[in-house]
């Protein structure tokens, strides 16, 4: 398997897996499907151009895994989009990409952080494996909306 940095002129790449991660777990993004489904090619590459690392794993010519980094506030990066293929899937494929997040944000002397919903329970294992520490549901999370607890990792 190989990970990737991908940019703007990689959006179909990025289309085509941003699309099925959404499609694959709704709940587990804060964007929607239908949101994106239609979008030009330039909201794609705004995407990609917008935060500064975006990883894909490759499993030959088959794109199996994404994750990507967006640094945030002083000495924190939030590891975001993060979604590995169904047929990946407790092969190492979440590891290595998490890895190669937090590699990133160390190198900028920063910590990595991540949002995940408490229901997802696979995606939480991942984190813990990875040196995550679940530090609860932020105290100011909307009523509304379905809770997510912040998992750190500080280097």
């Amino acid at each position: 398997m190989d990970i990737t940095r991908i940019g703007p002129a990689d959006w179909e790449s990025f289309r085509a897996v941003r699309l099925a991660s959404l499609s694959d777990a709704p709940a587990a993004f804060g964007s929607r499907y239908a949101d994106w489904v239609d979008a030009p090619a330039e909201r794609w590459q705004a995407r990609l151009s917008q935060v500064p690392l975006t990883l894909l794993a490759h499993e030959a010519t088959t794109v199996v895994g994404v994750a990507s980094g967006q640094p945030d506030g002083e000495g924190w990066v939030e590891l975001i989009s993060m979604w590995v293929a169904p047929a990946a899937r407790g092969t190492g494929v979440a590891g290595r990409l998490i890895g190669a997040v937090v590699e990133w944000a160390a190198g900028q002397d920063r910590n990595t952080y991540l949002m995940v919903r408490s229901d997802n329970t696979r995606a939480r294992k991942s984190y813990e494996r990875a040196g995550f520490v679940d530090t609860g549901i932020p105290q100011d999370w909307p009523a509304d909306e379905a809770p997510e607890h912040r998992m750190e990792l500080r280097t």
